[in-house]
């Protein structure tokens, strides 16, 4: 039986003071007209708790998981996935559709607002998609837009979109993912990111929530917006805070105490099987899309472009013997009992497509390292040994167990002294700045896919202009990535996302670690807390 809670209010007041937080939108987002009300009254507040961080408000200067968590909340989207299901469907639009093979074409409802009063038309939607394009920050996911030539908008209902290539398969899905979100033209700059005081000031927000507290990576108060019209159902709850918590422990023990209502990215692997033992609590398990893999900088690395000594085959040899040397079983079992899985290449199992690519080219040829095999590689290419090899890791954004599992890759890359590894952490707001301005010869990252495709998987990374700004390019690669996306045949477009990986695999742009599935706990007495297909964030409809 749950024990006595304490109510909203109170809770509020302990968890907001008690640790950095992030304030979240629990939102169960909104059909015509939802509930008002400050977040900060009533009796069905909701708590939510996260040691995830964002870095910026403006969906054209992001393009990671704490920054998409509250930007689902507070933006709308012409188009969206519902809760269960991977179809793309209407959100803000009323209809959606390719009108010819280059043309998307959406129409919107007639007087839509923004929740300042201002008008919300197509104009906005052409200025959104424009300004992302212009603005193309390193951070943000512009290049996901590599197929829109134009933007647009006979009235101030339609839009269209003109494609550069016809028969694009995931244009729609990428409508629904960071490029996707539509802003106020009125309040945020057409070729620089936009100040979060300044887009909060400016109440311009569209989506089932607006932001009426706003302390950066600290908390947020979340309150349902009366103006909103969408997909989602409206705002069962008075409002959400989000908390951020520097440690997992913390996090853990707020969850455990009663002072949060959900806890959400990220949980150690023991914290998590530990409270799956309360029966005050419910641990709850998405889909398993989430990746971790290392990251090198063609111009940084050793023997990379930019280096005294740049030396492409060399260069090649390092990142082979990584692949060769890395051990992902005794990462997944080591340091996280199981919870996260080997991974061998760069789609996921479960996607169309997936492969093992990596598995046959690198260490024992069944997955597990070879010294002896690195050390061929490395002594072929004429590379002395030790290399030194500088790695960077970020404490705060993938988790506690981050440190343990790079402290891992530096015992396995060191330990028949073919490297010579400096590691070093980074937390996440200077490191995702860090990571684009070469400072990393190579680093962490994780990857929660923003749309249920392959393609998520592939071209955000591997196309010339990629979300990685490592430097990586390969013309062929450009040209099969292109390829899969206008592919409508499914056997056609799999057999072709399986030779792009096996090519990336040959570049080693990347080394996948392990893949797993986003996990979350909230008390017993929550509802509708939704882990959806579309692996996006949604708490809707939260209540308790």
């Amino acid at each position: 039986m749950a024990s006595p809670r304490k109510s909203a209010r109170t809770r509020a007041l302990v968890a907001i003071p008690a640790v950095a937080a992030f304030a979240l939108a629990g939102c169960s987002a909104g059909g015509s007209n939802g509930g008002g009300g400050d977040a900060g009254g009533g009796d069905n507040l909701i708590l939510v708790g996260t040691t995830d961080k964002v870095t910026t408000l403006d969906p054209a200067g992001s393009y990671d998981n704490g920054s998409l968590a509250v930007q689902t909340q507070v933006f709308p989207y012409l188009v969206n996935t519902d809760y269960n299901s991977t179809e793309v469907v209407p959100d803000l639009a009323e209809t959606a559709e390719f009108t010819s093979p280059t043309e998307y074409t959406v129409t919107l409802p007639e007087g839509l607002k923004w929740a300042n009063g201002n008008d919300l038309t197509s104009s906005d939607v052409k200025f959104s998609f424009d300004r992302n394009l212009a603005i193309a920050d390193p951070n943000g996911a512009s290049s996901l837009l590599y197929n829109l030539d134009s933007v647009e908008t006979p009235d101030e209902t339609t839009v269209v979109f003109k494609l550069k290539t016809e028969n694009d398969q995931v244009f729609p899905f990428i409508l629904t993912s960071f490029p996707g979100a539509i802003v106020d033209e009125e309040v945020f700059s057409a070729d620089a990111i936009t100040p979060d005081q300044e887009i909060v000031d400016a109440n311009a927000f569209g989506g089932p929530y607006t932001i009426t507290e706003y302390n950066f990576n600290e908390t947020v108060e979340f309150t349902p917006n009366e103006s909103y019209q969408g997909l989602l159902d409206a705002p069962v709850n008075d409002g959400v805070i989000l908390n951020y918590y520097s440690e997992s422990s913390n996090l853990k023990l707020a969850v455990q105490q009663g002072d949060v209502d959900v806890a959400h990215r990220s949980l150690a692997p023991t914290d998590i099987a530990d409270l799956s033992g309360d029966d005050n609590l419910t641990v709850h398990e998405g889909p398993g899309g989430e990746i971790r893999y290392i990251v090198f900088n063609f111009d940084t690395q050793p023997y990379g472009a930019k280096t005294p000594e740049a030396d492409e085959a060399k260069a090649l040899a390092v990142r082979q013997a990584v692949a060769s040397l890395v051990d992902r079983e005794a990462i997944s079992e080591q340091v996280y009992n199981g919870t996260y899985t080997p991974l061998y290449s760069y789609v996921p199992e479960g996607f169309a497509g997936a492969t093992e690519a990596l598995k046959g080219l690198y260490g024992d040829g069944e997955g597990g390292p070879d010294a002896a095999k690195a050390a061929e590689l490395l002594e072929a290419a004429g590379v002395e040994t030790p290399v030194a090899l500088s790695l960077q890791y970020s404490p705060d954004h993938y988790g506690p167990n981050s440190g343990d599992e790079y402290a891992m890759v530096e015992e396995q890359l060191e330990a028949d002294g073919l490297f010579d590894v400096t590691l070093q952490s980074t937390e996440w707001v200077q490191y995702s700045k860090d990571r684009t301005s070469d400072v990393y010869p190579a680093y962490q990252l994780g990857w929660f896919p923003d749309y249920s495709d392959a393609d998520n998987y592939l071209t955000p990374f591997f196309l010339t202009e990629n979300f990685l700004a490592n430097h990586y390019s390969n013309p062929e690669v450009d040209e099969m990535i292109l390829q899969q996306a206008v592919t409508p045949d499914a056997d056609e477009r799999t057999a072709l996302i399986e030779d792009i990986q096996q090519k990336v695999a040959e570049d080693l742009s990347t080394v996948p670690l392990l893949q797993g599935a986003q996990t979350l706990v909230s008390s017993a007495d929550i509802d509708g807390v939704v882990l959806d297909a579309s692996f996006k964030l949604r708490f809707a409809p939260l209540t308790r």
